[in-house]
């Protein structure tokens, strides 16, 4: 456990979707309309120039290993109500309940069938313009997975007039049962939900009592006071929701900044509600490049305390192995993972009981601002957290995709590498995030769900990154030994495996000017100014405040993780 101390190319790659044998997941019909056709009435109804909703395209695109999915979004329009969608036939069939789901088997709600959504609803979360259709605040109340009960086609259910579904959601689980009312009217959108008297119904249940988004952990209040994603419609919907506007970067404030600059070799220096002793100070801890000045000791524990909250998303609950060069970048660094026995009490740390004799047994966890300060003073030029957390350590949060470069690599061929494993996630519909190493490499991370071991994210980068290779292999060599590369680049799979890190997010790298990890958007990829080190210190909290955290998306909930086949 963490404790405190006393003190404290597009095809390459198929989804390899499962057929199940019991019924059609998609619900697809082979008479189906044109794919424009389902969604004509929500295209009518909307500006894709004003409002940040997805304009989406109707198809076939069932969820996680073929489950459908259903969404429920708490829409304050002019009135209040909520919205519940199920993806069926490639795009999200919906109701309006004035009254929200319930799970009270006596409570009976209206529902009002609205048109069809697209796909990429399934987690729209913002402010929708005032004057615009449905104007006001959403945010994604419950999501989930669902089966049709007693049918393999729910459309048909549907046109029928009665669905049974089996939700499992964050809040909502057991069968709900929509019931159309007046069948033959010749307003027929309205209809009765209902949830069965199963082991899930709970008596006096009100949606209301649950105001949270499960997406974000925010209310429509706080959505509406400070939306901070839109939908960006003509990118897959893996990478199409956005940063409405940068967030500022928090961290040390001017003050206590100054008072860093105010000390001489060494002091202490209080900040983040905690006295740190620091010292060697004006030590040249990194070379300068051409036309630069070194970069001091000082100044690195300056960008620490100015990067430290947006960093800290990325360490906290995690293990940090310390690249130390308590001598400069100039000189050669060793690993230190064992948090050292004068280390202040206020530290955070974790004590590894599977450590053996001579193993690290008590490592550093940055689960506060102060403790990055620490590690920089301690000499840690890089900041390496695993990619498990400390409270699972056999199981990763990200699946990791290295493209390491041999010395007969180009930048343009690490390029090449990296697009082309754009292009592969985003056929699977796989969110992830690059980032430049610093040196000279890209690296991407892909969020995945509780419970996968390290052999499984392992194998399947491993299926993800050969096909890919096989794309340009030209540029790539599979052996394990540098020496027998003949300096092409490695696609490192291996990566994926316990105790393996990879450089964290806006860590420093211990080169020439103190070039950072920094994460890129993905159309960068496509701007010929990119280069690996071309971020430092100096320049990366300026680039966060103009653009945001671009790495926010391994921050979402996991995903599963398709078949490639």
């Amino acid at each position: 456990m963490v404790r405190r101390t006393a003190g404290n190319s597009g095809n390459a790659v198929s989804s390899g979707q499962p057929q199940p044998a019991r019924r059609p997941r998609s619900g697809k019909h082979d008479d189906d309309p044109q794919p424009g056709g389902k969604l004509a009435a929500y295209h009518a109804k909307r500006d894709f120039a004003r409002t940040p909703e997805p304009a989406g395209n109707a198809r076939v695109a069932a969820g996680h290993d073929g489950q459908l999915r259903f969404v429920v979004q708490r829409h304050r329009a002019r009135r209040r109500h909520y919205d519940l969608r199920f993806e069926m036939n490639g795009v999200l069939a919906s109701w309006a309940v004035p009254n929200g789901p319930t799970l009270d088997p006596a409570a009976k709600r209206l529902a009002v069938h609205v048109e069809d959504h697209p796909i990429e609803y399934v987690d729209f979360e913002g402010v929708i313009p005032a004057g615009e259709y449905g104007g006001g605040d959403v945010i994604v109340w419950d999501t989930g997975t669902w089966e049709p009960h007693e049918t393999d086609d729910p459309v048909a259910a549907v046109a029928a007039g009665e669905l049974h579904a089996d939700v499992t959601g964050h809040k909502l689980k057991g069968r709900l049962i929509l019931v159309q009312r007046g069948r033959g009217r010749e307003d027929s959108s309205q209809w009765l939900l209902m949830h069965k008297n199963d082991e899930y119904a709970v008596s006096g249940w009100d949606a209301e009592d649950y105001p949270q988004s499960v997406l974000t952990g925010r209310t429509n209040e706080q959505v509406r006071a400070d939306p901070d994603r839109i939908w960006r419609s003509d990118l897959p919907a893996a990478r199409a929701a956005i940063e409405l506007r940068p967030r500022p970067v928090p961290g040390a404030n001017q003050q206590d900044l100054a008072a860093l600059d105010d000390l001489g070799e060494a002091g202490t220096w209080e900040v983040f509600g905690r006295k740190l002793r620091l010292t060697n100070l004006g030590k040249e801890l990194f070379p300068a490049r051409p036309g630069e000045t070194a970069i001091t000791k000082r100044e690195l524990i300056r960008y620490a305390a100015r990067i430290a909250p947006v960093i800290l998303p990325y360490l906290a609950g995690r293990p940090l192995n310390m690249h130390r060069f308590p001598g400069g970048a100039g000189q050669a660094g060793f690993w230190n993972k064992q948090l050292p026995d004068h280390a202040p009490d206020w530290l955070p740390r974790w004590d590894n009981p599977a450590a053996g004799r001579d193993k690290t047994s008590t490592y550093l966890v940055i689960d506060e601002p102060a403790a990055l300060i620490w590690a920089a003073n301690y000499g840690a030029l890089e900041w390496h957290a695993w990619t498990a957390r400390a409270a699972s350590p056999a199981n990763p949060s990200y699946a990791l995709i290295d493209i390491d470069p041999g010395p007969a690599t180009s930048w343009d061929d690490v390029l090449v590498l990296a697009r082309l494993h754009r292009t592969a996630l985003d056929h699977l519909g796989v969110t992830a995030a690059p980032k430049l190493t610093g040196r000279r490499g890209i690296q991407i991370w892909i969020p995945v769900e509780d419970g996968l071991s390290f052999q499984d994210t392992r194998l399947w980068v491993e299926r993800l990154s050969k096909t890919v290779g096989a794309v340009v292999p030209e540029l790539i060599s599979w052996k394990w030994d540098v020496s027998e590369r003949h300096g092409l680049a490695r696609l490192d799979y291996t990566q994926n495996v316990s105790n393996k890190t990879l450089v964290t997010p806006y860590s420093p790298r211990a080169e020439p000017g103190a070039p950072v990890s920094a994460p890129i958007d993905w159309d960068e990829l496509d701007d010929p100014a990119l280069r690996p080190d071309k971020f430092t210190i100096r320049t990366v909290v300026d680039r966060i405040a103009a653009k945001g955290d671009l790495f926010r998306p391994v921050l979402r909930p996991g995903q599963h993780l398709p078949p490639i086949v």
